[in-house]
């Protein structure tokens, strides 16, 4: 699954992909936000995003487009 994680005066948001549910990460922002600290998820090839909460504009939970190559109309 796909998400985008937009950060506070940041230019680009950071798109990973992670092989959670959306209910997953969705409880795992929810917890990172109300306990004050970090967002930590590990995407499809096992590095690690930490991105401080208070830093945190928005989420973005989507289905991905995998196995997508070349030019589309």
């Amino acid at each position: 699954m796909e998400v985008k994680i937009g950060v506070q005066n940041a230019a680009r948001e950071l798109t990973i992909d992670v092989e959670e549910s959306p209910e997953d990460v969705e409880k795992l922002v929810a917890d990172a936000v109300s306990g004050e600290g970090v967002l930590n998820l590990k995407d499809v090839k096992g590095r690690r995003i930490i991105v401080p909460v208070a830093k945190l504009a928005y989420v973005e939970l989507g289905h991905g487009t995998a196995g997508q190559v070349g030019f589309r109309s």
